[in-house]
């Protein structure tokens, strides 16, 4: 049976059959047949998952047995657009659709108690939410409103209004935007009693936007004094016991390439010519571990925080402004502690050794990416002002000239090889925005990745795949951080390919191989095409999500069997831990304690995703913000999402996507067909369908809603 086919339904019918015996994971591969290593590292996966959500218990160490049967069920309430919801459950192999009169004051992603209901002449089965076990949000966001004869939020994705009293309202007033928290909801009250937490500010003001986005997700946008006192009281002198108990490569040539507004500087290479065809290439990572040391209370932020957050016109840091900005960060012409991994490379690519420890260095220069690129592709060491970070004209040293030159070989012949052998190569352009100084944007901009990123991003793949390779191939592999990503889903991909072969291309289901191989062809054929953003997102989308585990199941999309994150401890923890573990395991022979490992994993990927959902929210905001500026204008757009209520279009220029409501469709009574995913009308037969391009008239927007209302314009 290959790892497609288990299920958690599959592994619950084997240990039910025990009628209460348990069983170990080799037993339960042995009666599905399965034996490939990915099969059982996935029943392996699945029965601690089984265990961790209570459906199974363990007896000693890792034999499982069936809990007994009970007519409550647990799961996450996960809400659609159209405001029904589905409860997720490792009980059940499908999700068990809910009525939203059956919610039973849950609320999206809340953990809830459940139990099945009747479903006569329904294939889904149907439940009714019994309590609430656990919030997943504690905190919300919205406007205070008048209700009957008191005050009222009603925060956003929630369709009914929290309740104020005037003592639970504080400072604030009518119109302000607050974060609010759930005081009690009373059994027989249809609106639960909420409390001001904090005044965000006046709707539409940009910083009171920006405050919503990140407390929407329950996200620090500031540190507390502490924290920050504590930053700043840090010994910054690096002492000579310091750097002789590491690897001097101060004489060693060093630089770093970095986004051109850059300020955190967390990664740096270093290249040296061995030989004719031989070079020593140093990955330098800051050593964010020697100066946050576990259970500190730096630690115990960054811990908390998981990740630094890229909004549209700032960043918030992981570490304080002290750390991440300045004495983390490898800047010219300062010596850095930093942690190395150290290759000795040919310009094919091959590496013949490698080395991995801590380091001190001295960076000679620091380039933006577009003076690396103009190096490159111009093959010149004259970097003209309209790039050059200092505005003004200058010669690149022939050394560093020489080295980016060496570097570049080496880097496009491994990426052409990871290609080739099945990585798949996503290039979704990302949008940017070039603002005034009061925050408003003056133009929509994309980000395009080129040569230079490229070389940067090879070498960091390099570090990352070599550190949890040497790791993860000992002969008892020992706890580690591994970043993964599974194969895509099934059903997503298949609509991908739908959807594909609607707009003439065709992809190749045959293996995973030939998946990668074919989605690469693809993306390749549509770049500079109208519908390649709508194909690269849907590509995207078809893929499983990555995140952070204690079990190696490899990189699909980047087709390695082993990957971690080792290359941006100042703004991602999961490095953090892994420059920990991996410098126990150069230097001690006894375990780490790593008992809560998985734990502390699954928190940075859950503050990954909100993080990235913070970032689009500041991206969607700014986008609206830019729109409002041409409303009545027609623009060319791509139809992005079909859906019962009507279809969203994204415009060509600005990447922003907006909503035509299906009875705002011109000159038919239209009905939604969900097998095709397209809108028809029911007299003319007119479709509109995913990918198809048509053109728009803006007509109104709301900055607080974050919404762009369209409609179609005949051509």
């Amino acid at each position: 049976m290959g790892k497609k086919h288990i299920t958690k339904d599959s592994i619950l019918n084997i240990l039910t059959q025990q009628n209460g015996s348990p069983l170990n994971y080799k037993q339960i591969c042995s009666r599905l047949s399965i034996h490939d290593p990915s099969g059982r590292n996935h029943v392996a996966k699945s029965l601690k998952k089984l265990k961790t959500n209570g459906v199974i218990e363990e007896q000693g160490k890792g034999k499982y047995f069936i809990k007994p049967p009970s007519h409550h069920h647990q799961g996450i309430l996960d809400v659609n657009s159209q405001g029904n919801g589905y409860l997720i459950s490792d009980e059940f192999v499908d999700d068990v659709f809910i009525d939203r009169r059956h919610f039973n004051k849950a609320f999206h992603g809340d953990t809830v108690s459940f139990k099945i209901v009747s479903s006569k002449g329904k294939r889904r089965k149907q439940g009714s939410v019994v309590g609430v076990i656990q919030r997943k949000k504690t905190q919300y966001v919205g406007v205070i409103e008048k209700f009957e004869d008191g005050f009222s939020v009603q925060p956003k994705n929630i369709n009914l209004p929290f309740l104020l009293s005037k003592e639970n309202i504080g400072k604030a007033k009518l119109g302000d935007c607050v974060l609010v928290s759930i005081q009690e909801w009373k059994r027989k009250s249809n609106y639960p009693q909420a409390v001001v937490k904090e005044i965000l500010g006046i709707p539409g003001n940009h910083e009171t936007e920006i405050h919503s986005i990140m407390a929407t997700h329950g996200l620090p946008w500031n540190f507390n004094k502490e924290i920050e006192d504590y930053a700043l009281d840090l010994k910054t002198e690096i002492t000579k016991e310091e750097i002789a108990a590491r690897r001097d490569i101060r004489d060693v040539l060093t630089f770093t390439i970095d986004p051109k507004d850059a300020k955190d500087f967390d990664d740096a290479i270093s290249f040296n010519t061995v030989s004719k065809d031989l070079f020593e290439v140093g990955i330098h990572i800051a050593d964010v571990s020697h100066y946050v040391q576990p259970g500190n209370v730096l630690d115990k932020e960054a811990y908390q925080r998981a990740t630094s957050i890229y909004l549209v016109d700032r960043v918030i840091p992981m570490l304080p402004e002290k750390l991440s900005n300045q004495i983390c960060s490898l800047r010219p012409n300062e010596e850095k502690l930093t942690f190395s991994a150290v290759f000795e490379i040919t310009s094919a690519g091959e590496v013949k050794s490698e080395w991995y420890g801590k380091t001190v260095i001295l960076s000679n220069a620091r380039f933006a990416y577009e003076e690396a690129q103009h190096m490159i592709s111009s093959e010149s060491k004259t970097i003209p002002s309209e790039i050059s970070l200092t505005s003004t004209e200058y010669t690149v040293n022939e050394d560093v000239f020489q080295a980016i030159q060496h570097l570049q070989i080496i880097a496009s012949t491994r990426r052409k090889n990871r290609l080739k052998n099945g990585a798949i190569n996503f290039n979704k352009q990302e949008v940017r925005f070039d603002l005034d100084d009061q925050n408003n944007p003056k133009a929509v901009l994309l980000k395009e990745s080129k040569a230079a990123n490229h070389l940067i991003e090879e070498f960091m793949l390099l570090a990352n795949e070599s550190v949890a390779t040497y790791i993860g191939n000992r002969k008892q592999a020992p706890p580690f951080v591994y970043r993964v990503h599974d194969e895509p889903d099934e059903e997503k991909l298949a609509q991908f390919t739908r959807i594909a072969f609607g707009l003439g291309y065709k992809l190749n289901l045959n293996t995973p191989n030939t998946i990668a191989k074919s989605i690469n062809s693809l993306l390749q054929q549509i770049d500079k095409k109208p519908e390649k953003n709508l194909l690269d997102t849907l590509a995207i989308r078809s893929m499983s999500k990555a995140i952070y585990t204690t079990q190696n199941i490899g990189h699909y999309g980047l087709h390695f069997s082993h990957y971690t994150h080792f290359t941006s401890p100042i703004r991602r923890y999961p490095d953090v831990i892994v420059h920990r573990l991996l410098q126990h395991y150069l230097t001690q022979k006894t375990p780490p304690k790593t008992d809560d490992l998985e734990q502390q994993l699954k928190h940075c990927t859950d503050q990954e995703i909100l993080a990235t959902k913070a970032e689009r929210d500041s991206i969607k905001y700014m986008q609206v913000k830019y729109i409002s500026k041409h409303i009545g204008s027609t623009q060319k757009g791509s139809i992005s999402g079909v859906t019962e209520r009507g279809v969203f279009i994204e415009l060509v220029d600005s990447k922003c996507e907006g909503f035509v409501r299906i009875q705002d469709l011109p000159d038919d009574y239209y009905y939604y067909d969900a097998a095709q995913l397209k809108i028809i009308g029911q007299k003319t037969k007119k479709e509109y369908q995913l990918g198809e391009n048509v053109h728009v008239s803006i007509v109104a927007t709301d900055l607080i809603k974050r919404q762009v209302d369209l409609s179609i314009v005949d051509d």
